[in-house]
């Protein structure tokens, strides 16, 4: 099987946004307590947080984390978690069927971000929260002191404002599984009133409205539509959420791509309709705040406790592949969507797994994750490009997905390559639009099993290996891509 790729420094998409490598953490299973904090651990610091899973988070260059939810934050009281820790009250999460004893809150989060690098992406409940609440937590957060709020953060420990500028507005108010859901415009009356409160709070920040939990809704893409008729001027972002899982055949897995994309462009037309509607100047793009490849249908009940083991999915080397397909997605609609976050980070469908007191192991997915986030920021070219084709449940699909961007910094071209065919396919790369060119590197993620997992016995199971890169500087490159695999490769013109 023969393809052909182009690259073309004018066929520009748009700019990768730094948030575009986000991820979450939300009070949901083992991703805070025995995950990022466990005090009694022998890697944890003074603060409790653990040191060794610090190390694989800076790793992955991440630039927000969203926080404290998810499903989580619609009945969650951020007051609970603030203060003395022998004053916090221990509640019941009725969102995850957990008992929440509030030991980890946004004092502490506010300084886990510090040491981890990150910036932090709130969220405020609106699900049983108000917006004058909503306002509060701001103030908490971001006020000056000497008014109440800010002063109450200044008491508990933290003098410095923590300039929290990126929130968003509830969590999936759309869905039937939602603390205290609301109709499309009961949500954008709620949505528009708390973005009132808090832009007087504070005029710095950007707001999220809630789009679609997920494109299987009933209510997609009117929901859409109608929050944004009646927030478009309030808010700077609409959020869409999307979760894949395997139903049967490894082909249409592979191409959970080609859904991704067609999400995103029906959200991007709604959102333009809805400007043209409204004769507004003003852009909403989108925030892509929840994605990754999640098991749903192996969810199991369980008792009230504490930080119970739950949607720890353990994941293969086919979920790695989808995952990185997913994560190209999101680079070839650079100039609409500017924040994009995994979710989760730790334990909870994530790419970092820990045992209580014990290791902790990169999954699968934790290798495509930190290649893109390496090597997928600078301008976003469009693929043009000769590819065969198949026919999946998503529709027609290219047998090779391929993103590629340019670091204007250094010159180098990055071209990311998901081969979904079940045999090797020979890529043909022409680079002569760029003059010449030649290999600076050649990495791969395959094997022979598409089932293999990492495991605290055998972590380096499914691990990118290096190829051989051809010599010289040329105008085109023969490469063959292996059965189901991810390659990154990439290229330095002779200006590099």
């Amino acid at each position: 099987m023969i393809a052909t790729l182009r690259v073309d420094p004018r066929a520009i998409i748009g700019e990768t946004d730094p948030r575009l490598f986000s991820s979450f953490l939300e009070h949901l299973g083992r991703a805070i307590y025995t995950g990022i904090y466990e005090p009694a651990h022998t890697r944890a610091d003074e603060h409790g947080f653990r040191q060794d899973v610090l190390t694989l988070i800076r790793d992955l260059n991440i630039s927000h984390v969203r926080y404290p939810g998810g499903n989580f934050v619609s009945g969650y009281d951020w007051w609970d978690g603030v203060g003395p820790r022998d004053l916090r009250p221990t509640r019941l999460d009725l969102a995850w069927h957990s008992i929440e004893t509030n030991d980890f809150g946004w004092g502490e989060f506010a300084d886990w971000s510090k040491i981890a690098g990150t910036s932090i992406m709130g969220a405020v409940n609106l699900g049983t929260g108000t917006p004058l609440q909503a306002g509060e937590l701001l103030e908490y957060a971001n006020g000056v002191p000497g008014t109440y709020w800010s002063d109450r953060r200044v008491a508990h420990g933290h003098r410095d404002p923590w300039n929290v500028n990126l929130w968003c507005l509830g969590n999936e108010m759309d869905g039937e599984w939602q603390i205290g859901r609301l109709s499309a415009s009961a949500y954008a009356a709620k949505a528009r009133e708390a973005a009132k409160i808090m832009r007087r709070v504070d005029d710095r920040i950007e707001l999220v409205a809630c789009g679609s939990s997920t494109v299987l809704q009933p209510t997609f893409p009117a929901w859409d539509r109608e929050v944004l008729e009646g927030t478009y001027e309030e808010v700077d972002y609409l959020s869409l959420h999307r979760y894949y899982e395997h139903e049967g055949n490894d082909q249409d897995y592979l191409a959970s791509f080609v859904d991704m994309d067609a999400f995103i462009r029906t959200i991007t037309g709604t959102v333009d309709y809805v400007k043209a509607l409204k004769r507004s100047r003003k852009q909403i793009n989108l925030s892509f705040d929840e994605w990754n490849v999640w098991y749903q249908t192996k969810q199991e009940p369980h008792p009230w406790q504490q930080a119970p083991h739950l949607i720890e999915d353990q994941y293969s080397l086919l979920d790695a592949l989808v995952f990185a397909g997913l994560g190209m997605t999101l680079l070839n609609n650079a100039d609409r969507v500017k924040i994009a976050c995994l979710a989760q980070l730790v334990n909870a469908i994530a790419p970092i797994v820990t045992e209580p007191g014990g290791r902790v192991l990169k999954q699968a997915t934790y290798h495509p994750f930190r290649l893109l986030s390496a090597f997928g920021r600078g301008l976003v070219l469009s693929p043009i490009s000769d590819l065969p084709r198949v026919e999946t449940r998503y529709g027609d699909a290219p047998v090779v997905h391929a993103s590629i961007v340019l670091d204007q910094d250094s010159g180098m071209i990055t071209v990311f390559a998901l081969n979904i065919a079940t045999t090797p396919t020979q890529l043909s790369i022409d680079v002569s639009p760029l003059g010449l060119a030649s290999f600076a590197g050649h990495v791969c993620l395959d094997g022979p099993e598409l089932g293999a997992v990492n495991t605290f016995e055998n972590p380096d199971a499914v691990v990118p290996h290096r190829l051989p890169c051809p010599e010289g500087y040329l105008s085109s490159y023969a490469v063959t891509l292996s059965p189901c695999s991810f390659h990154v490769m990439r290229l330095a013109t002779r200006n590099a």
